[in-house]
């Protein structure tokens, strides 16, 4: 789609709107990628002209940019695409109001971006369709979570569906928009030496960890309704595990990536009441310290009208039944109030069956390490000859990275432009099909189920710790560990 976009934020003037959306659009516009991109016009429920909008939204521009990155001719070409509508979710006249600033555009498309509650999602759609604002030019961006479970989520992709077909909805995990994410494919399916190792003869467990350092940051009854499971495990974890795991795509095309990430969601083998106690591990952080400062623990940092059995950091070991993956564990862990903040993803390589080389303890395994947060890179972990002149061979540890640090830095940007500049253009490559998301629920809610049935215990770890001791266990088990 080649066409001028009108793109409506509703929820924006709220927190993902101010600290991520709109500094996204305006390194669109910094870097001459705002080309399609018409009008953009936030709503929310203040009163609020769009002229104390645009100040808003310099004043929140100017905190939240990169350092480096603001200057004044561009604010001044992003500021006249800027436009405010005062809209209640179900108030028809907002929305006339909307249909009339939409009348008579520039650009024949527009992209609906629903930053709000999931809840909103059918009513915010009907009311588009019955404001008489959809056609067949129109896209909608839908954020996470999509529901609490999978009957809630069928619920709100059922009546999306009633208004945008599938080929119109966009599915955001802003985990798909991060460069080195995106570079799985060329890192798997662009280079001879990875492609022919990357199965079970040769890699013996893959890790993906998603750690976090800060507490519930004011989420805190969203989040005790929720837990880690749900919160980061349904859609960062599982979407990174299908492109970790996925066969060759035909092409390149949207289709032929979701197709195979969608079959790697139906291989996961089930976890439940028979397994679960082997297979997950459940956490919840104390008091305790983290960067030198002391925090409190998750039940004393907000007012929960029931947390007691909210986790707020989960370990779990995935097995994919299918030819190129069995007997090889995926464990998972994401956790809050850890001891720093970092995501990786960790392919460890099978040992050699026999060392030539004296003292050598065969624990210096090969290792692929993909980090995706605070920094994004890929290095190689292997040995070679210690240094010294010593009579017998001894090995060492040797990191090599993979990528252009330089390049890079240079090139570098938040996953929100890559996601927006995706859905301004029409490319659902990196989003998430219905299929997709409601299998991952399907697994997920057999985990909780299993948790209910068999009343799985919350462990307790320090604030500042990277979880229970239990998680440790659930890897050594297998003779392994987490790569720290």
């Amino acid at each position: 789609m080649s066409q001028m976009v009108d793109l409506v934020i509703f929820g924006g003037t709220g927190d993902l709107s101010t600290r991520k959306l709109l500094p996204a659009l305006y390194q669109l516009q910094r870097h001459s990628l705002a080309d399609r991109l018409h009008r953009i016009i936030a709503t929310g429920r203040g009163v609020m002209d769009s002229a104390s909008f645009r100040e808003d939204a310099r004043t929140n521009l100017q905190k939240f940019l990169p350092e480096g990155t603001w200057d004044d001719d561009q604010w001044e070409a992003f500021s006249a695409r800027l436009e405010y509508v005062k809209i209640d979710a179900d108030s028809p006249e907002d929305y006339r109001e909307l249909a009339t600033l939409l009348e008579g555009s520039e650009a024949p498309g527009r992209l609906y971006y629903l930053a709000t509650l999931p809840s909103l999602y059918g009513e915010i759609c009907s009311q588009l369709d019955t404001a008489g604002v959809v056609n067949d030019a129109c896209r909608v961006v839908l954020e996470k979570p999509l529901g609490h479970d999978l009957e809630s989520c069928r619920t709100i992709n059922e009546q999306v569906a009633q208004v945008f077909e599938e080929e119109a909805t966009f599915r955001i995990d802003h985990y798909l928009g991060k460069e080195t994410v995106q570079n799985l494919l060329a890192l798997r399916f662009g280079n001879q030496l990875f492609h022919p190792m990357w199965n079970n003869t040769f890699i013996s467990s893959v890790q993906i960890t998603v750690a976090e350092d800060i507490g519930v940051a004011g989420r805190g009854s969203y989040y005790a309704d929720t837990g880690a499971l749900r919160d980061m495990v349904q859609n960062h974890l599982l979407q990174v595990l299908s492109l970790v795991a996925m066969e060759p795509p035909a092409t390149l095309k949207a289709t032929d990536i979701r197709d195979e990430k969608m079959k790697v969601l139906r291989c996961l083998e089930p976890i439940d009441s028979a397994n679960v106690k082997e297979r997950t591990v459940r956490g919840r952080y104390a008091a305790g310290a983290v960067g030198g400062e002391a925090v409190k623990g998750f039940l004393e940092e907000d007012a929960f009208h029931d947390a007691n059995d909210t986790e707020t950091f989960v370990a779990l070991k995935a097995n994919i039944n299918n030819w190129r993956w069995a007997g090889v564990p995926f464990y998972l862990r994401t956790g809050k109030r850890l001891s720093r903040r970092y995501s990786e993803i960790v392919i460890e390589y099978r040992r050699q069956s026999f060392s030539l080389f004296a003292n050598d303890p065969q624990e210096l395994t090969n290792k692929l390490v993909i980090h995706l947060q605070p920094e994004e890179s890929i290095s190689l972990h292997t040995v070679n000859k210690k240094p010294g002149l010593t009579s017998k061979l001894k090995l060492q540890p040797v990191e090599l990275h993979l990528t252009d640090e330089s390049q890079s830095k240079r090139d570098s940007y938040d996953a929100y432009e890559r996601l927006l500049l995706d859905a301004i253009h029409g490319d659902q490559t990196l989003f998430m099909r219905r299929d997709e998301v409601e299998t991952a629920w399907h697994w997920i809610d057999s985990i909780i189920e299993a948790w209910e049935e068999n009343g799985s215990a919350i462990k307790s770890y320090n604030a500042g710790t990277m979880g229970p001791n239990a998680s440790t266990a659930l890897i050594a088990v297998d003779g392994g560990s987490w790569h720290e």
